[in-house]
Formats: C-alpha cells, sequence, structure tokens
C-alpha cells in the first residue's frame, strides 16, 4: 500500500501554498480534498479552500481559524509542513498526489466490483455498467462527491448569475437553439437536461434535431449522434443541404451549378473541422450509449450535446415487457445526461391515435409507451406540419373521385415552404406553449417563422408530467 499514498509529497505541496498562496489556485484546479490520503492534510486544504472563498489570506493564521471552527485542527500536522521545505516548483507533485489518488480509487473498485458480482451476485450486464460509470467518475474527476453545502451552492450560483450578466442579458443560459422564439421559451437546453422531440413520420423530426446539433457545431460545441435508423452519409448529406441551402436531391446525385460547388465545398471545409461524432450501428442498447458516451466524452471534453435517433428502436436489457424497458431507457438516459452534465435529445415516435383525431396536433398521451418518458423528460416538444395531412387529405379525394368515374380539382398545391408548429408540451423549468417556424422542404431545414409571435401558457403545474394544456393557433 505504501505505492497508493506519499505523506512527503502532500506536506511539500501543503507548505508550499503556505509560503506562497499564489500557488493555491494551480494547486486546486488539479486535486481536491479528497486526493489527500492524510485526513489531517485534508482539512488543512479544504480550511485553504475556504480562505480562498472568502477571500481571506491563506497563511498559517487564517488556516488554523477555519480548522478550529470546525474542531479539525491538527496541530502536529501543522508543525510537520510548516518545518518541511517549500518547493520552487510543485506541479510534478500536484500531479503524482492525483497520481496516486486514482489509483487508491481504483483499489477501492476492486472491493466494489468484487461486492456486486460476487456477493450481490448481480447481472454481468450491471456489474458492467457499474464499473464503466465509476471509471468515468474517476477519470473526470467527480468521483465521491456528496452533499452541497450552502456556501458553495450560494456562491455558485452568484458566480452564474454574474456570468449571465456578462452574456449581456441575452436570455439564453444553456445551449444555444438557434431558434429565437424557442431560445425565449427554454433560455437555451440545460446541461443534464433530457429533451423528447416527438413527431409521427414525414413531420421532420430528425431534421429539426439536426438543424440544433449544427447550430452547437457552428458555436464551437461538440455534437454525438446515436443514428438506428439512417447511415452517417446520409446524416451528413442533410446537414450540408441544410448548411448550404442546396437542395438535398441536388446533393445526393450531385447535379449542382459552380456556384452550389463552391458553396458546398466551403461548407465541407468547414464540418471537417467540427467537433461531430456518428455511430450509427442499428443496435444499441441503453448499456452501449453510456458506454460510448462515456468514453467519449473523456476523450473529448468539449462535446456538449447528444442526440438519439430515436428512443423506440434501442433496445433495454433483459427479458422485460417493452413498457418496462422503455421506462429503463428514458430513465438511464435522464441519470446520463445529469452524469455528463450535458442536454441529451431523444426522438420519440408516437401512437398511431393521433390519426383518428379530427385536430391531429399531437399530446402527451400520443407518446409511444409515453408514461416513463414524460416523468423522465425535462422538456418534450412535438413537430407538427399541418399541410402534411391536408395533401393526404387531398390525394384520398382525388382517388375517391377516380374511382367513382368523376373528376376533382384540388386548390392544394404542394409548396417549398410549409407553416410548422413546435409544441412545447412539458417545460419543467419554464412556461408551455407553440413556436412558429417555417420548413424548407427542399434543404430539410426549419427556420423562425418572421413576425409571428409566439403563443405561451404558463401552467403552475409545470413542474410534474401532467400533460399541459397548449392554446393552439389557427393556420
Amino acid at each position: 500500500m505504501d505505492n497508493l499514498y506519499n505523506i512527503n509529497i502532500e506536506r511539500s505541496v501543503l507548505s508550499s501554498i503556505l509560503f506562497n498562496p499564489a500557488s493555491f489556485e494551480e494547486t486546486a484546479s488539479t486535486i481536491k480534498p479528497r486526493d489527500f490520503y492524510l485526513p489531517a492534510h485534508k482539512y488543512i486544504f479544504e480550511a485553504m479552500e475556504a480562505c480562498e472563498r472568502d477571500d481571506l489570506p491563506i497563511d498559517e493564521e487564517f488556516v488554523k481559524k477555519k480548522l478550529n471552527q470546525e474542531e479539525r485542527f491538527d496541530e502536529d500536522a501543522m508543525l510537520e509542513i510548516l518545518s518541511t521545505n517549500p518547493l520552487p516548483s510543485i506541479k510534478a507533485y500536484i500531479e503524482e498526489i492525483r497520481e496516486k489518488s486514482i489509483k487508491r480509487e481504483l483499489v477501492k473498485l476492486t472491493g466494489e466490483i468484487r461486492e456486486v458480482a460476487v456477493e450481490k451476485d448481480l447481472p454481468s450486464s450491471e456489474v458492467v455498467d457499474l464499473v464503466q460509470q465509476k471509471l468515468y467518475q474517476i477519470t473526470a474527476d467527480n468521483s465521491n462527491k456528496e452533499f452541497r453545502d450552502s456556501p458553495e451552492m450560494t456562491n455558485a450560483t452568484l458566480e452564474h448569475i454574474l456570468e449571465m450578466k456578462k452574456r449581456g442579458n441575452a436570455g439564453v443560459v444553456g445551449l444555444n437553439t438557434g431558434f429565437a422564439e424557442l431560445n425565449r421559451l427554454t433560455t437555451g437546453f440545460g446541461d443534464g437536461d433530457l429533451i423528447i422531440v416527438a413527431a409521427r413520420p414525414a413531420m421532420g423530426k430528425t431534421a429539426l434535431t439536426l438543424n440544433l446539433a449544427q447550430q452547437a457545431l457552428d458555436d464551437n460545441k461538440g455534437v454525438a449522434i446515436f443514428s438506428l435508423e439512417m447511415p452517417a452519409e446520409q446524416l451528413m448529406l442533410r446537414m450540408l443541404s441544410a448548411k448550404t441551402s442546396i437542395p438535398l436531391q441536388k446533393l445526393k446525385v450531385g447535379d449542382m451549378s459552380d456556384d452550389q460547388w463552391s458553396r458546398l465545398n466551403g461548407a465541407a471545409d468547414t464540418m471537417s473541422t467540427r467537433k461531430l461524432f456518428v455511430d450509427d450501428n442499428g443496435n444499441v442498447n441503453i448499456h452501449n450509449v453510456r458506454a460510448k458516451l462515456r468514453k467519449l466524452k473523456t476523450q473529448h471534453p468539449e462535446i456538449a450535446l447528444c442526440v438519439i435517433d430515436y428512443l423506440q428502436l434501442m433496445t433495454g436489457a433483459g427479458n422485460k415487457d417493452r413498457h418496462q424497458e422503455v421506462s429503463d431507457i428514458s430513465r438511464g438516459l435522464k441519470l446520463l445526461a445529469r452524469e455528463l452534465e450535458m442536454p441529451i435529445i431523444a426522438l420519440s415516435q408516437l401512437n398511431r391515435g393521433v390519426e383518428s383525431r379530427n385536430d391531429k396536433r399531437p399530446m402527451m398521451s400520443d407518446i409511444r409507451e409515453s408514461g416513463a418518458i414524460e416523468q423522465d423528460a425535462d422538456l418534450i416538444m412535438f413537430v407538427y406540419r399541418d399541410d402534411i395531412y391536408r395533401m393526404r387529405e387531398e390525394k384520398d379525394k382525388e382517388q375517391k373521385a377516380r374511382i367513382e368515374g368523376k373528376e376533382y380539382k384540388s386548390t392544394f398545391f404542394d409548396k417549398p415552404e410549409e407553416n410548422a408548429e413546435l409544441i412545447i408540451g412539458k417545460n419543467r423549468n419554464g412556461p408551455i406553449g407553440v413556436v412558429n417556424m417555417v420548413f424548407q422542404k427542399a434543404c430539410t431545414k426549419f427556420i423562425d417563422a418572421g413576425g409571428i409571435p409566439v403563443e405561451i401558457v404558463y401552467d403552475e403545474s409545470n413542474m410534474d408530467a401532467r400533460e399541459a394544456t397548449i392554446s393552439m393557433p389557427t393556420l
């Protein structure tokens, strides 16, 4: 066990901080109190953190005062530190403390593995998931975090408010969606949010989600996409079409003008520099997603958004009924979003029941296996385009007239741009309502409907998963 800690190195680092308080910031950015092996050293470092937080000198007197307040002062340990020569450079020593701390955590993990695998006899899939989660926490420096006390939360909240002030009161707190009215309702997608984008087929839910992903990429954020239905090349074609405004069909066959080729090459060069990662393996379960995303986030901390297209194609673990599987998947995604501190967008299909209603705008109950999804999601958005149904109705009328030997002339025509609604059915942290948008079909792109006001309904019960009442606009 001697190679798992070094008391002399810990004393040297603490001594160097007391003699040169300016080195505390460098130290605190790499190691935490729990990284110290000796409890007395851990308490001294915590007292240094308290002094720094309270804007007090980090010296012997104030550190001792903080320790006495907590009844943790160890005079012998302090004397040992003060009698240790400070170091001109402590970087290597800091890294050594962190290295040994990680090794201790790994040794502790081996005991936990034995407990869950042998003594508790948990299924192997649960054991593997536990190990992967613990490894991510250890390497990402998030392990062993317990209760957050009032001083920490207060200071963190004040820092957040100051950061929002620096942004010029823009109203976007989380990840920018790229849509002004959607930003206004949501203040952006928050870290740890599970966002559901639901619609019937052909409504454009994949297109909308790719537009959201493109905005994150344009803001120099990283994006991970699990595409269970569409190959990565097709996703990239759609994103390039939306980015260049070149019709998707032209991109597919390469039928473009010189100007379009130039725009495509410029967009391709830009996209090649972005941090976009796509997993188009069509057969993944919640364990695969967790393992892959944790690994990717560790390798690329800049990943700020994950998209899963779509939720009902994912499989659960074990021989459970489908509703229980979806419940496990939904809860697993929410916990993963919290763990990785990033929003996760999951696309969802809707039940066919919506087709039988006169008003075909989706409701919460239309989500397949909706119970768990409603409960776990922070934000649920429905994509609705009325022209899809109008076109189907006109085709049905034409076919019926043809069968009856009659002539039917439709006044409806296929437009290059269609009105679309993004219905916010649940918003845990804000109002619900309808965002009016325009869908540019040729390049699979949603844009803000300029000048059309968003209709907001404030729901006093929007903190739970109950279905919200939405005031619908008339097209």
